[in-house]
């Protein structure tokens, strides 16, 4: 099988930053990790490869130092990466995103599956799948929880639901996001390290896929955030340490009182 697994690399959730100014997040200076979510991805690829044999191509768009997420997965097991790096990638939203994801995909041509996570972690939409599925005209399926049988033509997989699961048929090539309960992201090897830092990473520009400067970056983003705020979050209550019995008693007196008030009782 030749599977295309799309990654991305975050900042550690609790150090995400806003620049007030442009409403994008700021990289420069933050630990970044590859997305956790995008790990089930590539071990479930993985699995595929080890069952079936082919090949697993990571990409990802990001800044230079995004290489490393490439390296990373490399290390767990995928045979080839490619970075989208270009100041013209920079601030696109997720609609930018997907389509600059499709072009490098459509250049590396003969494909059989993309694997995607279900989300970011730091966006949290859950639309860049879909949207790359989308610019291909791909058949697609949203939160596969199991990929039950790989057959010469089509998919069968496991989709998860809110009253449980669906089991879907998909035409190959396809595209399918995944969750959690498809795998457990396996640790990289010494031998997947060693692969690691000697593999060559390509680094295409907007030119080497053919990309339309206005689909890119800010430039080619139809949304954008135009306000930051921080949410206060304010608690009016009264803390009370009974020191006695008489007190204990007045406190559940005054606890049941306001439970009335707002009609929990």
């Amino acid at each position: 099988m030749q599977i295309i697994v799309p990654i991305k690399q975050v900042p550690e959730t609790n150090n995400v930053k806003m620049d007030p100014v442009t409403g994008t997040m700021v990289r420069e200076g933050v630990e970044a990790i590859i997305n956790p979510l995008d790990l089930y991805a590539i071990e479930a690829a993985v699995q595929l490869k080890e069952k079936f044999g082919g090949k697993i191509t990571t990409i990802s768009m990001g800044p230079p130092k995004a290489e490393s997420a490439l390296r990373e997965s490399i290390a767990m097991g995928c045979d080839e990466a490619v970075l989208l790096t270009d100041k013209a990638f920079a601030g696109a939203d997720t609609w930018a995103t997907s389509y600059t994801l499709s072009q490098a995909i459509r250049r590396l041509g003969n494909f059989d599956l993309i694997l995607c996570g279900e989300r970011a972690t730091d966006g949290d939409t859950g639309q860049v799948g879909p949207g790359i599925a989308a610019w291909l005209d791909l058949p697609f399926a949203t939160y596969i929880s199991k990929i039950e049988a790989v057959q010469d033509n089509e998919l069968i997989v496991e989709r998860m639901v809110e009253t449980g699961y669906e089991v879907l048929a998909l035409p190959k090539p396809c595209l399918l996001t995944v969750v959690k309960e498809i795998a457990y992201p396996r640790l990289p090897s010494l031998k997947g390290k060693i692969a690691a830092r000697q593999k060559q990473i390509a680094s295409w520009g907007p030119a080497d896929i053919q990309a339309q400067p206005e689909n890119i970056g800010l430039k080619g983003s139809p949304t954008r955030v135009v306000k930051i705020t921080t949410p206060q979050v304010a608690r009016f209550g009264k803390l009370v340490k009974p020191k006695d019995e008489q007190e204990l008693s007045q406190a559940l007196d005054e606890l049941i009182a306001v439970l009335q008030e707002k009609a929990i009782l």
